[in-house]
């Protein structure tokens, strides 16, 4: 047996969205959410002018994608209801939206797959975000009912439940670096976003507990949160404002959640931080009481990368706005050029270990690894498969130290790899491809194993890496 194993109750899954995957975008009474908007106003933002209109052919291919899922040993996958989906403009279930999440959920459990079902991935109702988005207290509140109505629907059927897909990425590529629409670039406004999604969060996990405790949701269901989380580092030899730096983005972007989902709280270092830099959130006076209702029963964990800073070269950025850290290229980094991402599987196992050590008792899981790739079919064998080796190696690498990181007592429970089928993914397209399964646009969506799929089924069955 090799030196490198995961517990035999280690599960192994896949990770999409409902956005990304489902296409159908105008049928069965779904409305508009952002990406639709986008992609109607500016095709042209799109990699190759591929908007959300498809995502994968999901919605006309699930229980082929399920049946692939469980040939190659999966027991697991998650997913996310659309709020565009599921309930119309004006609150009420769409009969249609729940038909589609209903079979959705049947046809998982008849192909031997548990479905975590994730509330909400950066897809808002286009109507909601016209009225202020999570600026608006307004739109909190809708959230809070929105997760109610999907509790009650589905409370029988899902027993993993999360209320929020990185949290942190909507307000940074949304609100504060302007890439994503409306391409703002507002610190401030991108951390209001941030506290209003935090008390949305609470508000959906007070929801979950009281439909829990009223059998609307079954008994053995849980409650999580998912986050990009990326560890901070620095220099080796850091100075006084290199180690600000690391404390103020890591306190921003992981421990702000970490704090919120084991303490019911935000990290008072650095809200005050905030404060005295003029950084001042929208709190209410009740407002600690609703984040207090935030503690989670586990957590996923998304990571692709680590953050490396130092300190900046000035306290404004070119907008006039609060700037707490410029970036550090590591010299000895390895990069997915494809992504421009650094590769750190260490990263994995020091998050693991931060888990252990500052937030005991705290269960996690993987819920998003993947290496995106652009280019896949050049790398086409003649057989006909997508030869892959480095994505062996990328997935090899993080199970070890995930497989480190649990031998050295961290509660990491399953790995979910992201993208398990390529799947539309943002402003990027396709760009970059994930999967093991490939999905050939110019071949109606077909699906193939790519050759790395061989080694993910081996790995499944006997949990051996070396």
């Amino acid at each position: 047996m090799g030196k490198h194993t995961l517990p035999e109750d280690f599960f192994f899954g896949a990770a999409m969205s409902g956005p990304q995957t489902e296409g159908a975008w105008r049928s069965g009474g779904k409305i508009e959410n952002l990406w639709d908007t986008w992609s109607n106003e500016d095709l042209g933002d799109f990699y190759n002018r591929v908007g959300s209109y498809a995502g994968n052919d999901f919605m006309a291919r699930y229980r082929e994608d399920l049946a692939l899922m469980a040939s190659l040993g999966l027991t697991t996958y998650r997913t996310s209801i659309q709020w565009s989906r599921l309930l119309t403009a004006e609150g009420e279930i769409n009969p249609e939206g729940a038909a589609w999440y209903h079979e959705l959920f049947r046809a998982s459990r008849e192909a031997g797959l548990e479905c975590f079902v994730n509330l909400y991935h950066f897809d808002m109702p286009t109507f909601l975000f016209r009225r202020g988005g999570w600026e608006r207290r307004e739109v909190v509140e809708a959230y809070a009912h929105y997760a109610e109505l999907a509790f009650r629907e589905f409370g029988q059927e899902v027993r993993y439940w999360f209320t929020f897909n990185e949290p942190t990425v909507e307000p940074e590529q949304r609100y504060q670096e302007g890439v994503w629409y409306p391409k703002l670039h507002d610190f401030g406004r991108a951390r209001t976003v941030q506290y209003h999604i935090s008390l949305a969060h609470a508000l959906g996990v007070a929801a979950f507990r009281r439909a829990q405790a009223a059998g609307e949701v079954r008994a053995d269901a849980k409650i999580g949160l998912i986050n990009a989380f990326t560890p901070t580092y620095t220099r080796e030899d850091p100075t006084p404002a290199d180690l600000e730096a690391v404390r103020m983005i890591g306190g921003i972007n992981n421990r702000w959640w970490l704090d919120l989902i084991t303490a019911g709280h935000l990290p008072e270092d650095v809200v005050d931080t905030l404060g005295a830099r003029g950084v001042n959130l929208p709190v209410r006076p009740d407002d600690d009481a609703i984040l207090a209702e935030g503690v989670v029963d586990w957590l996923g964990c998304n990571y692709y990368h680590p953050t490396r800073v130092q300190a900046p070269a000035s306290d404004r950025d070119e907008y006039g706005l609060p700037r707490f850290a410029d970036e550090y290229i590591w010299p000895e980094a390895r990069m997915n050029e494809s992504r421009g991402w650094e590769i750190y599987p260490q990263g994995l196992y020091d998050f693991g270990i931060d888990v252990r050590d500052n937030y005991p008792g705290l269960e996690w899981f993987v819920s998003e690894s993947g290496m995106g790739v652009m280019d896949e079919y050049k790398h086409r064998g003649e057989d006909g498969r997508i030869e892959d080796p480095y994505r062996v190696d990328f997935v090899r690498d993080h199970l070890v130290s995930v497989s480190e990181a649990i031998a050295a007592g961290s509660p990491c429970r399953g790995y979910h790899y992201w993208g398990l089928i390529d799947n539309w993914s943002w402003s990027n397209a396709f760009k970059n491809r994930y999967g093991f399964v490939e999905v050939d646009l110019m071949d109606g969506y077909r699906r193939r194993l790519k050759r790395s799929a061989d080694w993910l089924a081996e790995v499944t069955r006997t949990h051996v890496l070396d």
